[in-house]
């Protein structure tokens, strides 16, 4: 038994025959029972045909970078050829087939069978790539190459959340913003960049990465097949881009790498007092241990930073896992070499000219940056329409109406109460909020958040042909003094907090729904301690039922106080109308009022909530409101 090695010369040789183009070198350890030479190209193996003359008895192979000096052929029965083979044939198989990028990377989220790709490859010219002669992969078309890869350490420093979000996109060839599959599986995250960013105060990761091979598509000029084509909707038909989207998925695979991986991911939480250089130095320190040392790091040994909101996630891909030592593990990795890495290139990118391909990147940029659930995909795509408050702006009175009132204290502000009813007819509401209005912002109002239209889901169950009934208007009792709650003293103006709600509605309810299609304040008169109620108009929807509700008091959005590019505050529109001499009295009152626009979008996964009851409530002497949301079944 002998090792043969690759000479640097023989490789030159056949980079000039075959006019490959240069890519990483490797050293390449062939492990063969006689003493002929083979001379391998380092750059890319090329497709040969399997003649009768040669040797196809399998001969134990090892093939690694020699950066790495663990990975040897010291045992010379192991045989890792088989796992080899099965992994880069299946890697050859997910070339051109479409993959949903919110996913992980793996093999096994592909989607349709293995083969069927989305671009046309040139099939009928596939001939076998011979790696070795005892590596030979059959009938692989001639635009898909295979480059040996090069085992090295890689480190990004201590960053943001969005800029490790971006360094994972970028080494998959992705060009979106969003973090997606790769990134949340390995932090450990929710996929809900608006829950997961503000938690997170810095990421890192180090590890060590091994790669036998790459397998790529070499056609830069890729054609979908007319049947995907086809596929896409010309027109913003929900149904038909969430059932494109879980068919083909978001992308297409270009290349694949087979190896190992060993990697430390540091996930900083943004109640951690510690400064990037600790951190920096912390992941150093536990690198350096598993990494350079040899020694093995249990799940609880790490974590000396657990008190100071510090997470540390070990993972391995490739390998026997059941190795803790790093230097044994590196050593198994070509016994069971698994996917490490994949590229990939947009679906859309090659749709230019088709029509409707507008629609399916609107959708498929959504479905990217919410990551809806896929079985709710639909519904969630649905519910993309504009939307806006009710009553708009243009139909407020501007005579000052007679309006009962509410007293805080016994020298201070009263606040008047609009009694205005605030209807929208068969328009679906997902949000509520209380508001100022009037020229001294003393006159408290609710309004709605509703649909210009009518989703296309709801439109068999709520067009305008539709009897649904007259809608019903439910509110708290007048003499039911449970619910009473002062705002500031016992002695003057209460909140009635009783919630409102359709409660001859059920779960799983099969005679149909109620939901919010309007709202009404109102002040029950009982002296100085007058109680400010709330009413819900509610309107059947028939052949629903209620897949689940929650109760939510938490804004979904910053407040429009909070946001500079708001349309829709009040307060922000009527500014400059204000007298100066009003302004404490202003203040007072936007004290003793929560306006927050409460409403649940599409980053309140999964994205398709409805209004179907809310309450009034009281928080540290603030007048606020409390929500519920349903999500219906269609």
């Amino acid at each position: 038994m002998i090792v043969i090695k690759v000479k640097r010369t023989s490789l030159l040789k056949n980079r000039r025959r075959t006019g490959r183009t240069k890519a990483t070198q490797s050293n390449l350890n062939l492990l063969y029972p006689t003493s002929q030479e083979l001379q391998v190209p380092c750059c890319c193996w090329t497709h040969k045909s399997v003649t009768q003359n040669q040797s196809t008895q399998p001969i134990s192979c090892s093939f690694f970078c020699s950066s790495h000096p663990h990975i040897s052929m010291e045992n010379p029965t192991s045989t890792p050829s088989d796992s080899l083979t099965s992994t880069l044939c299946n890697s050859i198989q997910a070339l051109g087939r479409g993959f949903d990028v919110t996913s992980d990377f793996r093999l096994l989220y592909c989607k349709g069978a293995p083969g069927s790709r989305l671009v046309y490859l040139d099939e009928e010219h596939a001939t076998d790539l011979v790696l070795s002669r005892t590596l030979v992969l059959p009938n692989v078309p001639s635009d898909i190459c295979c480059f040996p890869g090069q085992s090295s350490m890689e480190k990004i420093p201590v960053c943001t959340f969005h800029e490790m979000a971006k360094c994972f996109n970028e080494k998959s060839g992705l060009a979106e913003k969003f973090p997606l599959g790769s990134f949340n599986s390995m932090f450990n995250f929710t996929g809900s960049c608006i829950v997961d960013a503000p938690a997170t105060k810095s990421l890192a990761m180090v590890g060590y990465f091994i790669r036998l091979f790459e397998v790529k598509l070499t056609n830069p000029n890729l054609v979908l097949n007319e049947e995907i084509r086809r596929s896409v909707p010309h027109s913003w038909d929900p149904a038909s881009l969430a059932s494109f989207i879980e068919n083909y998925g978001t992308h297409i695979v270009t290349s694949a790498t087979i190896g190992g991986r060993d990697v430390i991911y540091v996930r900083q939480h943004q109640s951690s007092s510690l400064s990037a250089s600790d951190i920096e130095n912390y992941v150093k320190d536990i690198g350096d241990d598993r990494f350079h040392d040899g020694k093995n790091i249990s799940g609880s040994g790490p974590l000396k930073y657990k008190e100071k909101d510090v997470t540390v996630i070990f993972r391995r891909r490739g390998g026997n896992d059941l190795e803790q030592n790093h230097s044994k593990w590196v050593e198994t990795v070509k016994l069971a070499p698994d996917i490490i890495n994949m590229t990939f290139t947009p679906i859309v990118s090659l749709l230019k000219g088709v029509p409707g391909v507008n629609h399916l990147t609107r959708a498929i940029d959504l479905y990217l940056e919410y990551k809806p659930p896929i079985e709710d995909l639909q519904y969630f795509l649905d519910f993309q329409i504009a939307r806006v408050w009710a009553p708009e702006q243009s139909n407020l009175q501007r005579k000052e109406p007679v309006c009962p009132s509410l007293q805080f204290s016994l020298m201070g502000p009263k606040l008047f109460v609009s009694s205005d009813q605030v209807t929208v007819g068969r328009k679906p509401v997902t949000g509520l909020r209380l508001g100022l209005e009037g020229n001294k912002q003393n006159r408290l109002a609710i309004h709605l958040q509703h649909f210009v239209s009518l989703p296309k889901n709801l439109l068999p169950h709520w067009d305008t042909h539709v009897a649904i009934g007259a809608p019903k208007w439910q509110g708290p009792e007048e003499q039911d003094s449970r619910w009473f709650e002062p705002i500031k003293w016992k002695n003057f103006s209460h909140v009635s907090t009783a919630p409102i709600e359709y409660t001859e509605t059920s779960i799983g309810d099969l005679s149909g729904v109620h939901i919010v299609t309007g709202a009404q304040l109102g002040v029950w008169d009982f002296g100085a301690k007058n109680v400010l109620h709330l009413k819900l108009l509610f309107s059947k929807v028939p052949g629903c039922t209620i897949r689940r509700s929650v109760w939510d008091h938490n804004p979904s959005t910053p407040s429009a106080a909070q946001r500079p590019d708001s349309s829709s505050s009040l307060t922000k529109k009527g500014s400059d109308d204000k007298k100066e001499d009003t302004s404490t009295h202003i203040g007072k009152l936007a004290k003793i009022v929560d306006t927050t626009e409460m409403f649940k979008g599409p980053q309140d996964i999964p994205g398709h909530w409805l209004v179907t009851g809310a309450k009034l409530g009281v928080e540290k002497g603030k007048i606020v409101l409390r929500i519920k949301y349903s999500l219906l079944n269609y």
